[in-house]
């Protein structure tokens, strides 16, 4: 049975990545970094998204990013499900942060609730089966746009959404070819999922990233 252990960013330069995500998120051994020069091109087909208690910490988390050096793409704002923003590190990677919140119960903290990897998938019902058939198990599933897999132990949420959709939601066109810059690490052997997306076995140790 197959289940999300770890995350690798694929990175250009390895040093500058590793300042940034110390500097912007502080996510210490929930993501790891590696080395890569394969080409890649626009939406990568996924999305980091990091979710919270409440709007401070969302202008928190965003605004230690921006001065790290990511990129806006969607300035934090109000919306019927609560309060976030998307910015996209110097590496390429898009992040979103978000609370369901839209008022604030204290300070600010560095608290993060979830971390939340989004595939983007061309056919979600397909790639959702494909998942189950390796043992997931479906926690959240909204037809063929969202899936969501319970999570377990792991340190990062897996969900699948419409690529089309998700590119829409973090504010970027949905075209991209080349090297997604992402690996997965599961608890079982190598494989490559219907959208290109590789896993392979997870460090036994953890790594800072």
């Amino acid at each position: 049975m197959t289940s999300l252990a770890s995350v690798t960013l694929e990175v250009a330069d390895l040093t500058a990545a590793d300042r940034f995500y110390t500097a912007a998120f502080a996510l210490g051994s929930q993501v790891r970094l590696r080395a890569c020069d394969e080409p890649t091109t626009g939406f990568r087909g996924f999305t980091m998204s990091i979710t919270v208690s409440q709007p401070a910490d969302v202008d928190s988390f965003l605004g230690s990013a921006l001065d790290a050096g990511a990129t806006s793409l969607k300035p934090a704002s109000k919306s019927l499900w609560g309060y976030g923003g998307v910015v996209q590190a110097p590496d390429g990677t898009i992040w979103k942060v978000a609370t369901s919140s839209k008022k604030d119960t204290g300070p600010a903290t560095r608290k993060i609730d979830d971390l939340v990897l989004l595939l983007g998938a061309e056919d979600v019902k397909a790639s959702k089966q494909f998942y189950v058939e390796r043992g997931l198990t479906v926690a959240k599933s909204f037809g063929g746009k969202y899936v969501e897999f319970a999570s377990d132990d792991s340190p990062v949420k897996l969900a699948l959404y419409k690529r089309r959709g998700l590119a829409k939601d973090v504010g970027v066109p949905e075209d991209g070819s080349g090297s997604h810059r992402i690996v997965l690490g599961g608890t079982t052997g190598a494989f490559t999922d219907p959208d290109g997306f590789a896993w392979e076995p997870a460090p036994v140790t953890s790594a800072s990233a």
